[in-house]
């Protein structure tokens, strides 16, 4: 189901009437399925060739709304991700389930802005979802943004995923004012903290604004990590979390005007999880992306680029080309080449982050990783 940015961060403020007789629920999905030809080639062993298919963030959701009356509605949806490739890999996996993806309630009124509670997206992730032009596929740009990678250090990821969604969120969105429109939510976590840990929370924080072919974007998200074990809002590699904090700033701009769509990505990573209490994994990560369409074809160019951290070669750099072919308003047919190039202590993957696939390969330094893909997207 595509939407605009704003309408998403609203995510059902604005929810058409019943869809079903004598009811105000909405049935909606979206199923996308790929063959993919996945090559690797590891810095230190032999290259390999996998074949196979995958379900790109193919989703079932429900969702509502019931006027209160003095424009006020209340608000719900649940969202839950569809494994269509083979139901089998999901028994156990982390994110299957009902209500795996956005699952909240809230209140809406178009004077006074919407509140939810829930599982969902954080604004920091919203502000720039719109600008992924390979977005759910295996090209998707959170292969390499969103995150840190480092080797031969305490920690292997950063510790909570900012291209993410985050469980137990407390969010708030304001009403549409001459296009801007802002979002901020609390993340909870760390519900079984007990006495004596520091509890791991995050706060999230955009502003969104449209006008005619301009979009842009500014984002924060800061993570305390807190105790870890029963503390913690994730689980990084390192036995001590309490005092670490990790935070990333990100700007985002696209322009479309006719056929022509250009957009553009930046996002600055930092934290305090050096022994000395310095920066480890933060660093400089950039997406430029432009799509040409005419008639119902359009032809796709991405790259996507993370500096290195603390002065390790732990970089990487993502070229995608596409083609996309609608066959109707909501069936499309498309076609892509994405190539990941790690340095040679980067130990990034394609594009597990926020598909729902699992990755391309296996994360090891220096690999190279590239897919063909052909697919087919219905939205309902």
């Amino acid at each position: 189901m595509k939407k605009s940015l704003i309408a998403l961060a609203v995510s059902g403020a604005l929810i058409a009437p019943a869809a079903m007789a004598d009811s105000n629920v909405t049935v909606y999905g979206v199923a996308n399925v790929s063959v993919d030809s996945v090559s690797v080639n590891p810095k230190a062993a032999a290259s390999y060739s996998n074949l196979k298919v995958s379900s790109n963030t193919s989703r079932l959701g429900f969702k509502g709304n019931e006027d209160l009356g003095d424009g006020l509605s209340a608000i719900w949806q649940i969202e839950s991700l569809v494994r269509i490739d083979n139901s089998n890999n999901a028994a156990g996996a982390t994110g299957d389930g009902i209500g795996s993806r956005n699952t909240f309630a809230g209140l809406s009124s178009a004077s006074a802005g919407t509140v939810l509670l829930g599982r969902h997206d954080t604004p920091y992730n919203i502000a720039t979802r719109k600008l992924d032009l390979f977005g759910d596929t295996t090209a998707d740009n959170r292969s390499i943004m969103g995150g840190g990678r480092a080797t031969g250090a305490a920690l292997s990821t950063v510790g909570a995923s900012f291209d993410g969604r985050q469980p137990d969120v407390i969010a708030y969105i304001s009403p549409s004012l001459n296009g801007f429109t802002g979002a901020i939510a609390y993340v909870a976590g760390a519900e079984t903290a007990v006495a004596g840990n520091v509890k791991g929370s995050a706060w999230s924080l955009a502003g969104l604004y449209g006008a005619g072919p301009f979009y842009g974007s500014l984002a924060y998200e800061v993570h305390d990590l807190g105790t870890a074990g029963s503390g913690t809002l994730a689980t990084p590699a390192v036995a001590n979390l309490a005092g670490l904090k990790e935070k990333a700033v990100k700007l985002g701009l696209s322009y479309a005007e006719g056929p022509l769509t250009v957009s553009f990505a930046y996002e600055k990573l930092s934290d305090n999880f050096n022994a000395a209490g310095a920066n480890l994994l933060g660093h400089n990560a950039y997406y430029v992306g432009t799509k040409y369409a005419f008639g119902n074809d359009a032809v796709k160019l991405a790259a996507t680029k993370a500096g290195s951290n603390s002065g390790a070669a732990t970089g990487a750099n993502q070229v995608s080309l596409g083609y996309d072919h609608g066959l109707s308003k909501r069936t499309t047919v498309y076609a892509l080449y994405t190539n990941l190039k790690n340095d040679g202590s980067g130990i990034y993957s394609l594009s597990p982050n926020g598909t729902g696939a699992p990755a391309a390969a296996a994360a090891t330094a220096g690999v190279k990783e590239s897919v063909i893909s052909f697919g087919l997207k219905h939205t309902f």
